[in-house]
């Protein structure tokens, strides 16, 4: 018994210490967190933006800090959603709910996770204004201590005011002010149950929910706010059935807001949050990579352009920044036209050594089932190079060359640039940009930055680093992955250069620098509705998009003023460089990239590539880029060997006449030598003729004439023409194997 009352004493002395130590430890960790009401509002200084050299970013910011509004002023049903969805017994509690703390608990056991939590309104408030994101034992002592303060100091409708004042709902809207305003064009006391439940269904996710980015997703959670209302007897059967049936947002409300920079700033701190499980609320500090120089230079641009809508964006190829943007028609999805070729068919076909720059591919009328690609003047040109195909934007080489390479495959390398197709896109209708959505100028601009890349690829982002009260939550990996060899990138680059020449960007010609550009334009036979220019050098990466967001007809194409401001951008660029002495470099040629000469005679009389013979004078050869790996293996030697068709003889009037091969190249000598038993003759010496008379024969007499092809120095193989013989009363032509030796030639 003794001993008994000895061990409860031990163990009662240990827990005594041990609330002791625990008590101390509190108190250490708590000692200077004391609530400040200023943080619980939001403030110029709730959200600072920094541009790519730490300055902060003044007046571009999307959201307007204090548009607070008194609880009186949002409508009891509004106020509910949030309650039932967020923190249902928060007029209970005194800050913590320990039922839902004990459910959650239990239900993590279970799970095996600890994914789910228990806050109540009064420690979100807490979370997002005074602590940091960091997940500690003391960090939760500390939102212990300020949520008991926040409960002492404010009465229930207070706490939930400053709430919804500074909850976030993503697309810049802090507050429910903005988010009513953003989202439906109302004031909070306007709101619908349906936009109340809208509302309280964001703040889990703002960019997974969005009515504007996932609808579907976002109906779905509308309707289980809805019904997790009518569950807990806040709302009626009939207000349930009326709300569950009310109509989502329509975008076009979202798209007429004229997006500059910051608000895509504030949509990609959306996607972070969600991905990097933090929220956002306290002090925000946003690291960006912006370029107010270039943003204004853009603007000026854009105001001078009020026929159409527009979207630009200017990407740095080093840090795949985004430096500059705007649009005047949201962040939307568009067909993407020809400007896809290049990222779906001829850098991947490059990759897969299916083509070469040289390689000729048939231009011509063609069906595959009931589809039949054509251009876009509806004209055919009958053999091109790869080369040719794309700098005057050709549409059925591209489809020829998706159909051998093969669609799935082509797909697998848009998914690596973050393109993606959806199942019933898969068609060869892909080469020409054909699909249901299209995609976000933003997204091919970050996808043709692969190529000045050398092939790496990671996706362009406005955002480098996130701090939160203090705290860094996000820092960007600038890891770049593998698309494209660096070969097949160069190959692509140099005809893109070519496009920039003399092909459907040739505006761009007379800029200062290296620049390599695809255009593209989308449209019917009624009209276009988008037009696009996408240009690189090796510093930046360009991608211009005019259109309407209702698809009305705009009077451009990709090659007309979508070129024309990006050579604006472009020398704007280029002289910001030279004032600031930082060169934009050429693109560096990979050392396992050759420059071949090709023989032109055979590539374009029979279609075959070869290597140009050595001694081929300059109008004959052109000189073309390959891969180490994949240079032609055949040689040429029209010059060094001559060759030619062998001529016909045939006999009138007792004259011998030789024609020639109209196809016998020009820029050869002939040399025509006749033989007899006794003499051998020279009878022409000279340049290419349609036709040779020989009226200086002897009767009973055996003729054979040789044709012999000379270039230069070089003379080809003698052709031998059938035996003429004078022995009887007329001319004959004889065999010439009646000879059993070739005495012509002694």
């Amino acid at each position: 018994m003794k001993i008994i009352r000895k061990m409860i004493w031990i163990v009662s002395l240990f827990l005594l210490f041990c609330c002791f130590m625990a008590v101390g430890y509190y108190l250490h960790v708590t000692k200077n967190v004391v609530l400040m009401p200023e943080k619980l509002l939001l403030s110029d200084k709730s959200v600072t933006l920094y541009d790519a050299e730490n300055a902060v970013i003044k007046n571009v910011a999307a959201f307007s800090p204090k548009q607070t509004v008194r609880l009186e002023e949002i409508p009891q049903h509004t106020q509910a959603a949030f309650l039932h969805t967020e923190d249902k017994r928060f007029y209970q509690h005194g800050g913590f709910d320990y039922i839902r703390i004990a459910g959650a608990a239990l239900h993590n056991v279970k799970a095996k996770t600890l994914k789910e939590g228990a806050s109540t309104i009064s420690q979100q408030l807490i979370k997002n204004t005074h602590l940091t994101q960091e997940k500690t034992f003391k960090r939760k002592l500390r939102e212990f201590k300020l949520t008991r303060q926040l409960e002492k100091r404010y009465t229930k409708k207070e706490i939930l005011e400053k709430y919804l004042n500074t909850i976030y709902f993503g697309h810049s809207c802090f507050g429910i002010k903005a988010a009513a305003d953003f989202y439906f064009g109302k004031t909070p006391n306007e709101l619908t149950l349906s936009e109340s439940a809208i509302l309280a269904g964001l703040v889990k996710a703002p960019n997974y929910y969005s009515p504007f980015k996932n609808p579907e997703k976002c109906l779905m959670r509308r309707n289980c706010v809805l019904n997790l209302m009518y569950k807990n007897k806040g709302i009626t059967e009939k207000e349930l059935k009326d709300s569950l049936n009310a109509n989502m947002p329509p975008l076009f409300q979202h798209f007429n807001h004229n997006q500059r920079y910051a608000n895509f700033v504030f949509d990609e701190l959306s996607e972070l949050a969600e991905n990097f499980q933090f929220k956002v609320g306290g002090n925000i500090e946003i690291y960006t990579y912006y370029d107010k120089n270039l943003q204004s230079q853009l603007e000026s641009i854009a105001d001078g352009l009020n026929e159409c809508d527009k979207s630009i964006f200017a990407l740095d190829n080093d840090t795949l920044g985004f430096k500059a943007c705007l649009s005047t028609a949201g962040n939307i999805q568009r067909l993407p036209g020809s400007i896809i070729k290049p990222l779906l068919v001829y850098a991947p076909a490059l990759e897969e050594e299916f083509i070469s720059p040289a390689t000729p591919i048939l231009d011509e009328k063609i069906c595959y089932g009931d589809y039949a690609p054509e251009n876009y003047d509806k004209i055919y040109h009958g053999y091109v190079s790869v080369r040719e195909s794309i700098e005057k934007s050709l549409n059925v080489p591209a489809v020829k060359i998706l159909s051998s390479l093969g669609v799935k495959r082509a797909i697998g390398y848009l998914k690596k640039l973050h393109l993606d197709i959806e199942k019933e896109d898969e068609s060869l209708a892909l080469a020409l940009g054909g699909m249901k959505k299209g995609f976000l100028l933003q997204d091919l601009v970050s996808a043709y930055s692969v190529f000045p890349n050398n092939g790496k690829f990671s996706q362009g982002k406005f955002i480098e680093k996130i701090k939160i009260n203090g705290s860094t939550v996000y820092q960007r990996n600038h890891n770049k992955k593998d698309v494209f060899s660096e070969e097949s990138a160069y190959l692509m680059t140099d005809m893109l250069k070519s496009t920039a020449k003399q092909g459907t960007a040739k505006k761009l010609r007379s800029l200062p620098m290296e620049i390599a550009a695809k255009t593209g334009t989308v449209g019917t036979e009624k009209g276009n509705t988008d037009a696009y220019a996408i240009s690189f050098t090796k510093n930046d990466t360009v991608g211009v998009w005019l259109g309407n967001k209702n698809n009305t007809f705009i009077p451009y194409t990709g090659g007309g003023l979508p070129c024309n401001l990006l050579f604006k951008i472009n020398e704007y660029l280029y002289n910001d460089y030279q004032n600031r002495n930082i060169p934009i470099e050429s693109f560096i040629r990979p050392k396992n990239i050759t420059s071949v000469s090709i023989d032109k005679i055979s590539y374009y009389d029979t279609h075959t590539i070869m290597q140009a013979d050595p001694i081929a004078p300059a109008q004959h050869q052109f000189t073309e880029l390959f891969k180490s790996s994949s240079i032609p293996l055949n040689k040429s030697t029209l010059f060094s060997n001559p060759n030619i068709l062998a001529p016909t003889i045939k006999l009138e009037n007792n004259h011998v006449i030789i024609n020639f091969s109209t196809t016998n190249p020009s820029y050869y000598q002939y040399k025509i030598d006749r033989y007899d038993y006794v003499r051998h003759n020279t009878v022409y010496f000279g340049d290419y003729i349609k036709s040779f008379t020989d009226r200086d024969l002897e009767k009973n007499k055996s003729y054979i004439y040789t044709i012999t092809p000379i270039y230069q120095e070089h003379e080809g193989t003698p052709i031998v023409l059938p035996t003429i013989t004078t022995k009887n009363e007329n001319f004959n032509i004889q065999d010439s194997n009646i000879t059993k030796e070739d005495w012509w030639k002694y």
